[in-house]
């Protein structure tokens, strides 16, 4: 089952900054055996949760995890209400990666709340695909009220939010971003996967940068609508204001948590230098290649079915998350 939620940003200013995401919650047709906790899924840069691949690999992954999956947009990636195009470019050129991470923060805090399995519990059990809205401020008071995530869609009680799995995977640069969240909220995640991710945080060109120091402004082409997109300022500013925090290689030996690459073997010119680095500095790290595949596993947008590659990928992941939640389970026994 899938259902569709909007969180509010700023509650003042409704749909100035919203979070818009879809839950897959699993059918377990595939025999997986049902599990409490979540694994939230973030696109990249250009990306959006209606590209290609990512409806179908959140219900896949859901069904072979027996997690329930949320897949989500950033409040400023650019696209509106229409869920398909960049019809907010103001947006996207101010998306830094300090702003996802509060997109990030907000959505995790939801999710630890008993209004997020309530709401969904009910949409469930009404067989609606009701559209769920959250604001920010009741999910801080939720929050702390009731920190746990224990809900009608648990299959075991949760004392704390440290004993119920939760997992974040990442797609390009939404793999930095989850490894950054990881980094510095170390003792979170149950596990963290990076798919053909991001390591070098800094990625745009010396002379977008020139442009952006002299002008304020840059663009990128977006290669698949040939729209230009816009690119503020600020971004770079947040790049070297947040330099050793964004540093993902210098930080990774310092981190506790497991981490699973999955990169296809034709991957973008220099990110398997950077997974490369990240698995040499961070032993329970692991690089799972997938043969023949580029950046989005062969697939393309808008979607035309799965791909050898990508369901690697997939496979690869459900396996590795399986593996996790049967650690974590032995470690709360």
């Amino acid at each position: 089952m899938r259902y569709s939620f909007q969180l509010d940003m700023n509650r003042e200013k409704p749909l100035v900054s919203v979070i818009r995401g879809d839950v897959h919650i699993p059918h377990l047709s595939s025999g997986a055996a049902p599990q409490s906790g979540v694994l939230v899924i973030c696109h990249g840069f250009k990306g959006f949760k209606d590209w290609g691949f990512f409806p179908y690999a959140a219900a896949q992954l859901a069904e072979k995890t027996g997690l329930t999956t949320v897949c989500f947009n950033f409040s400023h990636n650019g696209i509106g209400s229409d869920l398909l195009t960049f019809s907010e470019p103001e947006k996207f050129a101010v998306n830094s990666y300090t702003r996802e991470q509060e997109d990030l923060t907000a959505l995790l805090n939801l999710i630890r709340t008993d209004q997020f399995y309530s709401s969904l519990e009910q949409a469930k059990a009404e067989a609606t695909a009701s559209h769920l809205h959250f604001e920010q401020e009741t999910i801080a008071t939720t929050k702390q009220s009731n920190p746990s995530l224990a809900s009608p869609l648990a299959h075991r009680t949760a004392t704390s939010f440290n004993d119920v799995p939760l997992f974040v995977l990442g797609h390009s640069r939404g793999g930095a971003t989850a490894i950054l969240y990881a980094l510095d909220h170390p003792t979170e995640l149950t596990g963290v996967i990076s798919w053909n991710g991001v390591t070098n945080m800094d990625i745009y060109s010396d002379s977008q940068k020139e442009e952006l120091r002299r002008t304020g402004r840059s663009q990128v082409l977006n290669a698949r609508t040939g729209e230009a997109l816009p690119l503020d300022a600020v971004l770079l500013h947040d790049l070297e204001l947040h330099q050793a925090r964004y540093d993902l290689i210098g930080r990774i030996s310092s981190a506790s948590f497991p981490l699973l690459l999955v990169q296809g073997s034709d991957d973008l010119p220099g990110f398997r230098d950077g997974s490369a680095q990240l698995v040499e500095r961070y032993v329970r790290a692991s690089w799972h290649t997938v043969p023949h595949a580029g950046h989005t596993f062969n697939t393309v947008h808008p979607f035309v079915g799965a791909t050898e590659a990508l369901d690697d990928a997939i496979q690869t992941t459900a396996t590795w998350i399986r593996e996790q939640l049967q650690t974590h389970e032995q470690l709360q026994m």
